[in-house]
């Protein structure tokens, strides 16, 4: 075993996607960045290598990794570019949600094609009056014979115009109380009366996609619900955004790991009043500092996956490691900013680009604000910290 948890055959593997973000993702995701453009051969590289298969076990894959395999994965694709990460954290958490709570024909039909990247999937919770409160949510599905019929929208959803498959988060009883007993998890495929209606502009996460979708009558089988119950939908996602938040959090990692070793080699490479400038005790307190808050963000991240994995509940660990690290993150963004002076607001270096996409990791899945509220809960209902 590795000393951060994970096997020898796992360490390879994430040595295998640091090689692929060296080779091909560093030397050209300021192109990309800066035109906006879908890494369409970045991501056709993932999927050869696997990446989209890592929580798809046998026989429905090649042998599913651990968490922390998997959030070290995340972190090397968010060193080289955010968005690759983002690419594939939506897919991974719905291939957990039918992995767990699927039925046996849900299982078979989606997961051998999702671990090849054949199909694509990801999930959709938020709603334009809704943000992170998930119970309020006003899109809905009634029974029509063998068929739901879906209406409403949903807002900030990732690679939607690209992925097959949709986790969609629905009412399939608006009167039920309380709210979370009557929503379910439906798997749906893109059809007539559901529409991606645009693509929203954003501060950073450039070239992958975050859009509206619309469901207006949008007509999907009954057998399109995540197992065979109604209103289990808000336990199966929370349980699927652990993992989540996992992932969120590993590419907060990822993205201050990349400011921290950009500020490094620069330090060392520029010289003010006759010495490197690391050597001025304000530039080494910076570096000091933003190397402490990044390993220790890792040992939260990599500690909610050995939680997860151990099949305990995740969520106060999973908050944590998402708030600390995401926290990290846009303050190590901003300082390795200091460090680089004037030349870290120019776009012809890659910091101006951590610095925007840091506060995707803040904001996203859950805002740092309503999981500090989860925290503090579970910190009350389990009584002890101790781990």
């Amino acid at each position: 075993m590795q000393m951060n948890g994970i096997s020898d055959e796992e360490a390879s593997f994430v040595e295998l996607v640091r090689d692929f973000v060296d080779r091909d993702v560093r030397p050209s995701v300021n192109e990309l960045e800066h035109a906006n453009t879908y890494p369409e051969q970045a991501i056709e590289t993932m999927k050869k290598l696997g990446v989209y298969g890592l929580a798809i076990p046998e026989p429905w894959g090649e042998g599913a990794v651990s968490t922390a395999c998997y959030a070290l994965v995340t972190e090397e694709l968010a060193r080289g570019w955010m968005s690759l990460a983002g690419a594939m954290g939506g897919h991974t958490v719905v291939a957990k949600l039918i992995l767990e709570y699927g039925t046996a024909e849900q299982r078979d039909r989606y997961l051998p094609r999702m671990a090849t990247g054949e199909v694509r999937a990801t999930m959709a919770l938020t709603e334009p009056g809704g943000g992170s409160d998930l119970q309020a949510m006003r899109t809905t599905a009634r029974t029509d014979g063998e068929h739901y019929v879906v209406n409403g929208s949903k807002t900030w959803i990732s690679n939607a115009r690209r992925s097959q498959l949709v986790a969609l988060l629905c009412k399939t009883d608006p009167s039920a109380e309380p709210a979370h007993r009557g929503i379910s998890i439906l798997l749906v495929e893109h059809g007539p009366g559901f529409t991606v209606s645009r693509d929203l502009p954003k501060l950073g996460y450039k070239g992958v996609e975050s859009c509206e979708l619309s469901f207006d009558d949008f007509r999907t089988p009954t057998t399109s619900l995540l197992g065979t119950v109604e209103g289990r939908g808000f336990g199966q996602m929370m349980r699927g955004l652990e993992v989540g938040r996992i992932q969120v959090a590993a590419r907060a990692l990822g993205v201050g790991r990349a400011a921290l070793e950009d500020s490094l080699r620069y330090a060392q490479e520029r010289e003010t009043f006759g010495k490197p400038i690391w050597q001025h005790q304000s530039i080494g307190n910076y570096l000091a500092d933003m190397a402490t808050k990044l390993q220790a963000a890792r040992q939260l991240v990599l500690y909610a996956a050995r939680c997860y994995d151990a099949g305990q509940r995740a969520d106060l660990e999973a908050g944590m490691a998402k708030v600390f690290a995401s926290e990290a993150a846009m303050q190590i963004a901003l300082d390795a900013v200091r460090i680089h002076g004037g030349y870290g607001y120019s776009t012809e270096f890659d910091v101006e680009r951590y610095f925007r996409d840091a506060p995707l990791m803040i904001v996203g899945e859950g805002t740092n604000e309503v999981q500090r509220n989860l925290i503090v809960r579970q910190l009350i209902q389990r009584g002890s910290v101790a781990p």
